[in-house]
């Protein structure tokens, strides 16, 4: 059993705001890790850096061009069509 004072605190009503804060933490993450690792403008090696500015378009595109982007590139800019037609579409 939990000591009173964790029950005083945390409460059901808190939930929703810790799994949206933790879904936020984790886009933050997995954003930050993503720029770490694999983007091309950023070189943490110190020989890397000493290189300057580098044209590498093509890693550049690639790097933008992700599978996400690709996915989504040729639909319509709506999260819940049919609804969307629902309310706005004449009979």
């Amino acid at each position: 059993m939990a000591p009173p004072t964790v029950n005083h605190w945390i409460r059901p009503e808190v939930y929703p705001l810790f799994a949206a804060l933790g879904v936020a933490v984790g886009i933050c993450g997995f954003q930050l890790v993503r720029n770490i690792c694999i983007n091309p403008e950023v070189r943490l090696i110190k020989e890397k850096r000493a290189a300057g500015v580098l044209d590498n378009y093509e890693e550049g595109k690639k790097y933008s061009e992700h599978a996400l982007r690709k996915f989504v590139r040729n639909r319509p800019p709506e999260i819940m069509p049919k609804l969307n037609s629902f309310f706005t579409d004449p009979k």
